[in-house]
């Protein structure tokens, strides 16, 4: 009986005849790995400390800048509602509205979007 009229329900059916030949062709796969990933880590630039404490630093502006905008739209909203008796409508308003600053607090910063404008020279009204 040969190879291919073997039981298929047998695990050493699909095996090679020769288990050398199976073993030096893993042992050149392995070999090729290891070169192929020694020449990818040594064409990698590496990592500058001064870029990762900057990347650190922007991490944290970000949080911060979000955080921020929540906090000071809580505080904002509390006093409201201490002042006019409206709780908790004014605390509700102003954490979503702390929220959305927030948000667009990040992406400026993040240079995702426009910073608005800086003076009365760029409103659509001012002199020029």
């Amino acid at each position: 009986m040969s190879d291919r009229d073997s039981d298929p329900g047998d695990p050493a059916a699909g095996r090679p005849a020769d288990e050398g030949a199976l073993s030096d062709r893993l042992r050149d796969l392995e070999r090729r790995l290891d070169e192929s990933g020694a020449a990818r880590r040594s064409a990698l630039p590496a990592a500058e400390p001064q870029a990762q404490g900057r990347a650190y630093a922007l991490a944290l502006r970000l949080g911060a800048d979000f955080v921020a905008g929540v906090v000071v739209g809580g505080a904002i909203g509390w006093g409201i509602d201490r002042l006019f008796g409206t709780s908790p409508w004014g605390l509700i308003v102003f954490l979503l509205l702390g929220f959305a600053a927030g948000i667009l607090s990040v992406l400026r910063t993040a240079g995702l979007v426009k910073p608005g404008p800086q003076g009365l020279d760029d409103l659509p009204g001012g002199k020029r």
